[in-house]
């Protein structure tokens, strides 16, 4: 008698998951998705015809109700299966709209993102350990530092090149750190990361 069921398995899980469901939906029901790569006509097809499905992909600060969902309709969903996906969303973060063509993406930048921004504060916490810092301290500076460079992002509005120029003085102790992260390949790097996760959820949908 469920209105909405979640399904929320591993996508090569998800198909089967979803036929042995299917049978068992009210007819009334719709389907949220938080599988990556598999698209919402992959999903359709082992439902009973006409049942609307709505994709989201959310990531997992949803846990500390600071996530980042996205939202794309199937062909059956209409607008108020994305305003009932998008109250439960909500309810643990930002939601935003996309067209299904740029999940995959949104899966690159936002649905994996966090896996990144933890190895940049990890790898920031090991450095300022082997410069002779306790761990629990790198710890704290790196953790405080990476919320308040987010909620500055959040709440100013302005683009990260200008925050970072702000705090760049000519000549100074952070202009040499960005030489070497830009030595380094770090700006190349993440397209190339990011490409890697689109190019993978593609892969997911084709298998």
């Amino acid at each position: 008698d469920a209105d909405v069921v979640v399904l929320a398995v591993k996508p090569g899980d998800l198909l089967a998951v979803t036929t042995a469901t299917g049978t068992g939906l009210a007819q009334h029901a719709m389907v949220v998705s938080v599988a990556a790569g598999i698209s919402a006509a992959s999903i359709e097809s082992v439902l009973p015809p006409h049942t609307p499905v709505v994709r989201v992909m959310p990531n997992t600060p949803m846990l500390v109700g600071q996530g980042m969902s996205a939202l794309a309709p199937g062909g059956a969903a209409g607008p108020e299966h994305l305003d009932r996906a998008e109250a439960l969303m909500a309810s643990v973060g930002r939601v935003v709209r996309v067209p299904e063509a740029q999940i995959d993406v949104v899966t690159a930048v936002s649905g994996s993102g966090p896996a990144y921004l933890f190895l940049v504060v990890e790898a920031m916490i090991d450095a300022g350990v082997l410069l002779g810092l306790p761990r629990p301290l790198a710890t704290e500076l790196a953790t405080q530092t990476a919320l308040g460079a987010a909620t500055m992002l959040r709440e100013t509005g302005e683009h990260p090149a200008l925050l970072r120029e702000a705090v760049t003085s000519p000549g100074g102790t952070t202009a040499a750190a960005l030489r070497e992260l830009e030595n380094g390949g770090l700006r190349a790097a993440f397209y190339d990361a990011l490409e890697a996760c689109r190019d993978r959820a593609q892969d997911l949908a084709r298998s």
